[in-house]
């Protein structure tokens, strides 16, 4: 037989017998079947099936003649007995023993059975085979339990760690929206009295210039001065009624509002600028429950987006509103091709008087976001400089049935 050594004629019959018996060695333990491959290594399973026959092999197949190569043979089955206790543990450990153990011992009881003393040996070898195979199994098992009650201790920390990290941004988030809760509340009661208080003077003024402008020539100078007063107390006519909207109480009567008939109305309402600013709207409205709101209040936040939108692209874009719900919730998206919003003003949009347009109140977004909020929703925002701004809206659906 090619690359067995030895000088028997009936070597390669041996050497099939010894196949044999170990055929059913390594299918007395579970852990060494086809049935448990899912949970070992099959290829550390053939390196020790390799190593036990081929040393077992060599054993049969060498003489007795040469014994210094026989305490070389059986030596070099502790390396299978060790490998077997490190990579199975304590089942590996003793079961490569026991298969050692048993392929072994016919060949002292046949071949070296008229030698007393070196069969004593032999069988004290067979019985060393066992102990280490068993304690360096047990070492390795401890090992491996230790090992693996350590990496379940690292992921229950990681896993603490990551929900106390949720939990402290929910906290974090939850003191923002009470301060700005906090900021609007008193910026609204401010607003409330101011904006009555101011409204009354700005009826007369305009009414006064109104006087003054008609009874001016229309090529008299002067009249340009009365039509740019009048135009200025219509601005802050606006602004006084930002603050009225903002000081708006948050609670009024709701009903079972459709958020896409909502939007097709607003959409209708705005058709003329949208038009005007070379604006192209593509509404693309999903199948939603509806949601218990005051619509008036929604479609002042709405406009309120749709009027952001066709301020950011006042060269023409695209705005695209869409509508969705995944059952429990309805949420509306407003994606504008803008120039976006810079990354540092992101966190600062929401908050009253905050704008980037000279002309602005910085009123529009926070009526928005409190409206929202009001409604038991949320509102997010994601832009990206150069490409656009995306709303979106999500308020809870109104329960059926």
């Amino acid at each position: 037989m090619d690359g067995v050594p030895g000088g028997y004629p009936g070597e390669e019959i041996l050497f099939k017998i010894i196949l044999e018996v170990a055929s059913p060695l390594t299918a007395a333990w579970p852990h060494f079947t086809i049935a448990g491959m899912h949970r070992i290594d099959r290829s550390r399973i053939a390196i020790l099936f390799v190593l036990v026959a081929g040393i077992t092999a060599l054993h049969y197949l060498t003489t007795i003649q040469y014994a210094q190569f026989h305490d070389i043979y059986r030596r070099l089955y502790y390396l299978p007995i060790v490998l077997g206790g490190l990579w199975f543990g304590l089942r590996g450990g003793i079961g490569v023993a026991l298969a050692v153990s048993l392929l072994y011992l016919p060949h002292v009881v046949l071949q070296w059975g008229h030698h007393p003393l070196t069969e004593v040996e032999q069988y004290l070898e067979i019985l060393l085979y066992n102990v280490i195979g068993g304690l360096t199994g047990l070492l390795s098992q401890r090992e491996r339990l230790q090992k693996e009650r350590y990496q379940q201790a690292a992921r229950i920390l990681e896993e603490n760690y990551a929900k106390l990290r949720q939990q402290a941004d929910q906290i974090l988030e939850i003191e923002e929206q009470l301060r700005r809760a906090d900021r609007l509340s008193a910026l609204g009661e401010l607003s409330a009295g101011m904006a009555h208080e101011i409204r009354n003077p700005l009826g007369s003024i305009r009414g006064t210039a109104e006087i003054l402008r008609d009874g001016m020539a229309v090529d008299d100078p002067r009249s340009e001065f009365a039509a740019i007063l009048i135009r200025e107390v219509d601005r802050l006519n606006r602004v006084v009624q930002d603050f009225l909207e903002f000081a708006r109480p948050g609670e009024t009567g709701r009903s079972p509002v459709d958020l896409n008939q909502l939007l097709q109305e607003l959409l209708l309402l705005t058709r003329q600028p949208t038009r005007s600013g070379g604006v192209a709207v593509d509404f693309a409205p999903g199948s939603i429950p509806l949601v218990q709101a005051d619509s008036e209040q929604l479609r002042q936040a709405f406009l309120n987006l749709i009027l952001n939108a066709l301020q950011a692209m006042p060269d023409g874009g695209t705005l695209q509103i869409a509508s969705r719900s995944d059952g429990e919730t309805v949420s509306i998206e407003f994606r504008d091709s803008g120039g976006g919003i810079p990354a540092a003003n992101l966190s600062r949009i929401f908050n009253p008087f905050f704008t980037t347009r000279s002309e602005g109140t910085g009123l529009g977004l926070a009526i928005t976001h409190r409206i929202v909020q009001g409604h038991g929703g949320r509102i997010e925002v994601a832009s990206q400089p150069g490409v656009g701004t995306l709303f979106t809206l999500t308020f809870p659906a109104l329960a059926t049935g």
